[in-house]
């Protein structure tokens, strides 16, 4: 059985993600490709709860997305699978937010297993987007644990600046570079 291609979106908040996520499948299935979207479940829990997940709840999450990924990935229907986000975004702000670190081991050794990882860049205005949103103050600080969490797990990872199309387009590169590599 195959697997499909993996990409994945990380960074801190209010760093363009889901829009970028959305933007590259559409970019792919208009090349032909056949994509999902693996949605966030930090977004759906705060929108089902009306309220952001608490300690004890973060594994769980953190599990859900990881196994939401692979799911995806498994499907013969499926050539790509943009992740908006991973279950190492949900460790890093278990570990901001709480100081808990022990989702990293289980988080880095998903990320791992991703095909290519994307990291956005802090170069967009900040934006409330409902509850999993703390400010701009923390954006800085998150972006530390992440390229932290990324080394640790020795996970390549192609940074994606600019706005708009330009940050599309350094996506849709990193993609092409990524996906290129893989067939050799």
């Amino acid at each position: 059985m195959t697997r499909a291609w993996t990409v994945a979106l990380v960074g801190a908040e209010s760093t363009g993600k889901t829009t970028l996520a959305r933007d590259i499948a559409s970019a792919l299935e208009a090349r032909g490709q056949r994509v999902v979207v693996v949605d966030e479940a930090l977004r759906e829990f705060c929108a089902l709860r009306g309220r952001t997940p608490h300690q004890d709840e973060q594994e769980g999450l953190a599990r859900e997305q990881t196994r939401r990924i692979a799911e995806a990935a498994a499907s013969e229907a499926i050539d790509v699978v943009v992740a908006d986000t991973t279950a190492l975004m949900i460790a890093v702000y278990s570990d901001f937010v709480f100081g808990d670190r022990k989702l990293y081991i289980a988080a880095e050794a998903a990320q791992a297993l991703i095909d290519l990882t994307l990291l956005t860049a802090l170069d967009l205005p900040w934006q409330a987007d409902g509850l999993q949103r703390d400010g701009e103050h923390v954006r800085v600080p998150v972006d530390a644990l992440v390229r932290a969490a990324l080394e640790r797990a020795g996970v390549a990872v192609e940074p994606v600046a600019g706005s708009g199309s330009d940050r599309l387009a350094a996506a849709m590169a990193a993609i092409d570079q990524a996906r290129s590599r893989a067939k050799r």
